[in-house]
């Protein structure tokens, strides 16, 4: 009997390569009742997970989709060169409303993941004004070349979304401090990606 693969909300991230795939994807994903939101972002990874994603580019679409069993077909048809990234949230911290439209998107990896660290991760992060939404997931990647080490981390993925009018440096460092802030608590909390919204396509 085949395992039912259960299906989360969550983001994709793309490499948009300028090339067919890259392209083919950004039209379905403009077209798709799946995609809430797609938009086109600068990706920069932490030294931390450069090792395992050593063929990381500058460029992605970013999208907020609804149905992961539908993005991992289009990634597994239109598959790249590069890594996509998946990030299925398994729980939302929480949302509210705040000043402004997300800019900014931020990835972060637990090195535990201990129900208590999680309880004050998200009691640190709600205390943000410029935290939009902070959600729980496992991330899954699609690339035509498998990575030469495995990301050990994969499971405790936290992904939030921030809403500013300030600078895309300015508000990678509000995260970094975020970052920092949760790690004096001694909450092992490290960057994964950060992703600078460059213009909104849907």
């Amino acid at each position: 009997m085949s395992e039912l693969k259960l299906s989360y909300s969550g983001y994709v991230c793309a490499p948009y390569l300028h090339n067919h795939e890259s392209i083919e994807l950004k039209e379905l994903w403009s077209k798709s009742k799946n995609i809430e939101r797609l938009y086109f972002v600068t990706g920069t990874f932490s030294s931390e997970s450069k090792p395992y994603f050593s063929d990381s580019t500058n460029h992605y679409l970013l999208a907020k989709f609804k149905d992961s069993s539908k993005i991992s077909a289009d990634l597994s048809k239109h598959n790249q060169e590069k890594t996509s990234f998946v990030y299925n949230l398994k729980d939302d911290l929480f949302k509210h409303e705040v000043v402004g439209s997300v800019n900014f998107v931020s990835v972060y990896y637990l090195e535990y993941d201990d129900l208590d660290d999680l309880t004050e991760i998200a009691h640190l992060l709600v205390k943000k004004d410029q935290i939009e939404s902070a959600g729980l997931g496992i991330m899954e990647t699609f690339c035509q070349h498998p990575p030469k080490f495995t990301f050990p981390y994969s499971q405790n993925i936290v992904v939030i979304e921030v809403a500013s009018e300030k600078s895309h440096q300015s508000v990678k460092k509000y995260c970094e401090q975020t970052r920092r802030d949760a790690n004096r608590k001694g909450l092992a909390m490290t960057n994964l990606m950060s992703l600078s919204i460059l213009e909104q396509l849907k």
